[in-house]
């Protein structure tokens, strides 16, 4: 019998903001820099790219380049994403 093995995309299941939140709120709490960028993208697809840039007053193009893996947003565009998503940054 062979086995299928399907791939796993965590925002197919981030459903709320609330979701959305506690998925960044816990990146941001156990992951490094990159993990929360990636962790943005996953959120900003999950609530939709068009709606996330549309909010934070960027192009779909430059959010999509922004959050990619070789992206390196400015601290500006991530606040702009965060807030877009719901969330706003603290430092404690």
């Amino acid at each position: 019998m062979s086995e299928t093995i399907t791939s796993f995309d965590i925002a197919e299941h981030l459903e709320t903001d609330a979701d959305i939140q506690a998925f960044l709120r816990e990146t941001a709490a156990n992951g490094d820099v990159s993990d929360f960028i990636h962790a943005l993208n996953t959120a900003a697809r999950a609530k939709g790219m068009t709606e996330v840039a549309k909010q934070a007053g960027v192009t779909r193009a430059s959010l999509y380049k922004s959050l990619a893996d070789d992206g390196n947003p400015r601290f500006e565009t991530i606040a702009k994403i965060v807030e877009a998503l719901g969330c706003k940054l603290v430092v404690s």
